[in-house]
């Protein structure tokens, strides 16, 4: 029997087959699940592929009376909520409570919900997951789960027409960022001064490294990248990085204490005002699913793309 894995050698079918673009090598460096949207990340060695992006991304959300959704813009504490995925639930730690368990295949009453402009039917989780938030975040609260019956259409006019999915998120099914790009942001915030930050202040999905094949990869190379696609065990997903990602106040809350200060926020003033959002200080890629849906993505796994020009 080989001792080749068998993932490597469908990587290395795939460059030979020309399957992967030439103009830039990567491997997936990092994956980020979020549960429970704007609570902690799991940081996970794969996931599956689904068609609104990784398996049990934003599936749960807070909410409040009315249904509408709470994040860390208005609640900060709700970044020291961690979640844990097993086999047959999810485990909500934070400080000071004992831990929430939620089973993964059960809900409770219907209910609806409103993520910034849409409006959805949802289930809500009971009274125990609403209490349990209400006392952590201070302030009265609902844990929801997305419908999966329901489909969430990302932006058509940013898709290109695409019916392209997702859950909880802001508006698309992943998030895209390399390692060059929060390297570069980190040597720019250690030359004002200040300590730097971890890629977690970003919240991405998908995190590209250097590939030992190819040459390393620039700053904000996810920028300028056409249809991405990733050598898996089951075959080639292919990703497309569509809109780039507007940042709001969270990168400016530390992680691990949900403290806010200035400094990340006002560094991306300085040098990343994006024209093709009228101005608006971007930092990674949202990215929809192509091809891949039940594939398994894994660290290390080949990425390829070609570089898109204006």
């Amino acid at each position: 029997m080989s001792d080749v894995p068998t993932e490597t050698v469908s990587i290395a079918a795939s460059v030979a087959a020309g399957e992967l673009l030439p103009d830039m090598a990567a491997v997936i460096s990092r994956l980020y699940v979020y549960p429970v949207k704007s609570c902690a990340a799991v940081q996970v060695g794969e996931a599956v592929l689904t068609e609104t992006g990784l398996e049990f991304d934003r599936a749960w959300m807070v909410v409040d009376g009315s249904g509408n959704f709470l994040s860390q813009r208005e609640l900060p504490r709700m970044a020291l909520v961690k979640p844990q995925l097993k086999h047959y639930e999810m485990v909500l730690r934070a400080p000071g409570m004992l831990a929430l368990h939620i089973a993964l295949d059960s809900v409770e009453a219907a209910t609806r919900v409103r993520v910034w402009d849409d409006e959805m039917p949802a289930y809500d989780m009971g009274a125990l997951a609403a209490q349990w938030f209400s006392d952590f975040l201070g302030t009265p609260t609902r844990l929801v789960r997305f419908d999966p019956e329901q489909k969430r259409v990302c932006n058509l006019q940013w898709t290109g027409g695409v019916e392209a999915l997702n859950q909880f998120s802001d508006g698309y099914s992943a998030l895209m960022i390399s390692e060059a790009s929060l390297d570069h942001f980190n040597e720019k915030l250690i030359a004002r001064g200040h300590a730097a930050v971890g890629m977690e202040r970003f919240r991405p999905n998908i995190v590209l490294g250097n590939s030992a094949d190819g040459p390393a990869l620039a700053p904000h190379d996810e920028d300028r990248l056409d249809v991405v696609q990733i050598a898996t065990a089951q075959g080639v997903v292919r990703l497309k990085p569509v809109k780039p990602c507007p940042r709001c106040p969270i990168p400016n809350i530390e992680p691990a204490t949900a403290v806010s200060s200035p400094e990340v926020g006002d560094l991306l003033q300085s040098y990343r005002q994006d024209a093709r959002l009228d101005g608006a200080v971007t930092f990674g890629m949202n990215v929809i699913v192509l091809q891949g849906i039940d594939h398994l993505l894994r660290v290390g796994q080949l990425v390829g793309a070609d570089y898109q020009f204006d």
